[in-house]
């Protein structure tokens, strides 16, 4: 919904989920120097016809996306920028964004790849978003895992929110955006220094455009914004369920200025089976922050995009200059 909101303003495009970002950044050591043609076509190549990502619901030609990945400042952020540019620019607009659930938990990488992005990070009910990836299709997990899910979002925003400040970190919160969507979007498009405009309070008009057919999980998107689904989590979870979910995430939804319902707890049980199925989800963190740490000490050259003059600000003048591809490297 959000997306689509964002995607409905004159000068914003936010295309549906690439998969491809990630990816390009967890292998950016296998596309070796990109200063070299044709390691940046192997990059491109990855991007707009490798297994896994969902280029083709962008709708962009992938030969002319590679031939301007190659023609492009040889970073890995510039390609994947490169891509998302090209998707504003087929729907006539200046600026992109994009979104994908899970770079909440690689913030740090979206923003090593792109050092002037401003983060919007939208908060919602954990109970609501328990109940709501219940029942959710892709969703092939327990609810130990949901509740576990939201705890490591929330928490992960608010260290980030913490680490980028106000003017590079957004919250909003679903409750009051669906509630009252104006209030919310124009100081949504106050954070993002864009005019309001009232087509982005009909984002159901758009879902048809930005929302690939096949993600039948995101119907309600044809529909008009509505408050129905807000404290539906009432109704949705069990008994137990609900007191998981309030003794794991009560002191965050209190922090968030969620009540809670008091009237249950979670058993002995439950708590030892969500700790259980918890250590997978430390063991990733721990994972990742020691991978983070071994880039820190042996870092990969060109990451960061080099596509806006903000980008290109934060380099030493030699390393600007470098950051462009040869004459002869733009030459088809």
């Amino acid at each position: 919904m959000l997306q689509l909101m964002l995607h409905a303003h004159p000068r914003i495009a936010i295309p549906p989920e690439n998969r491809f970002l990630l990816p390009v950044y967890d292998q950016r050591r296998s596309f070796g120097d990109l200063t070299i043609a044709e390691n940046r076509r192997k990059l491109a190549s990855f991007i707009c016809e490798g297994k896994g990502t969902a280029f083709r619901d962008l709708g962009l030609d992938p030969q002319t996306t590679i031939d301007e990945i190659v023609a492009g400042p040889p970073t890995i952020g510039s390609a994947v920028g490169i891509v998302l540019r090209a998707y504003a620019r087929r729907h006539g607009k200046p600026r992109w964004g994009d979104k994908r659930p899970a770079y909440l938990l690689n913030l740090d990488v979206v923003t090593t790849m792109f050092p002037d992005a401003q983060i919007i990070h939208i908060v919602r009910d954990g109970r609501d978003c328990v109940a709501s990836m219940k029942e959710a299709a892709w969703f092939q997990h327990s609810i130990y895992k949901a509740v576990s899910s939201w705890t490591r979002g929330v928490d992960e925003g608010h260290r980030v929110a913490r680490q980028l400040g106000p003017k590079s970190y957004f919250d909003i919160y679903y409750e009051k955006l669906v509630t009252d969507p104006e209030t919310e979007l124009r100081r949504l498009c106050q954070f993002v220094g864009e005019d309001f405009d009232p087509a982005m309070l009909a984002p159901n008009e758009l879902a048809s455009v930005a929302v690939p057919a096949r993600k039948t999980w995101h119907s309600l998107t044809h529909q008009a914004p509505t408050d129905e689904r807000v404290g539906s989590w009432a109704h949705r979870l069990e008994p137990w369920e609900i007191g998981l979910c309030e003794t794991i995430m009560g002191t965050r939804l209190i922090a968030h200025g969620y009540q809670l319902s008091g009237g249950h707890k979670a058993g002995a049980g439950h708590l030892a089976r969500y700790t259980k199925e918890g250590a997978h989800n430390r063991l990733s963190k721990w994972r990742r922050t020691g991978t983070a740490a071994y880039h820190r000490v042996r870092p990969v050259k060109n990451v960061a995009a080099r596509l806006t003059s903000a980008e290109r600000a934060t380099l030493p003048e030699r390393s600007a200059k470098d950051s462009e591809p040869s004459p002869a490297a733009r030459r088809p």
